[in-house]
């Protein structure tokens, strides 16, 4: 299967056509996936006790994963999902723009990406004004 939990994704076919939502959960062994606002279904509840009431209860019901679509996050498209090794690691890729569809790997490169662009040097506030008033106090010894 190539939808994983808290993916976006669209229904392309049945009563939910065109709804989006998030999947809550998968059942890889029968190739159903569980999405949030998607395939309702009221369930009777009986009361066990003397003190519960009994009451009707509506929740989200398995629905086939070939009926969904997951929606990439940069395009905003439904799209089907291509896997490519990056880094020696398969990853999960919308087929129309490209972008990688794994949210983990997807933080892990911004933070690869901002650290090669700008290092950022550490320093305490007394080394910055330990600096900052040696250069003052050197120009004016050369003077001398």
């Amino acid at each position: 299967m190539k939808v994983k939990v808290n993916d976006n994704v669209l229904v392309i076919t049945g009563k939910y056509k065109g709804k989006q939502g998030k999947v809550l959960k998968t059942y890889p062994d029968d190739k159903k996936v569980i999405v949030e606002g998607v395939n309702i279904v009221h369930k009777h509840e009986k009361a066990r006790r003397a003190n519960e009431t009994s009451k009707i209860v509506t929740e989200e019901a398995p629905i086939d994963v070939s009926n969904v679509e997951v929606v990439c996050d940069k395009c905003g498209k439904a799209t089907r999902v291509a896997h490519t090794v990056i880094d020696g690691k398969k990853v999960r890729v919308c087929k129309k723009c490209g972008a990688s569809l794994d949210k983990a790997y997807v933080k892990k490169v911004k933070q690869a990406a901002a650290e090669e662009e700008a290092p950022k040097k550490r320093t305490r506030k007394r080394s910055k004004k330990a600096e900052e008033a040696a250069p003052e106090t050197a120009p004016e010894g050369e003077k001398e």
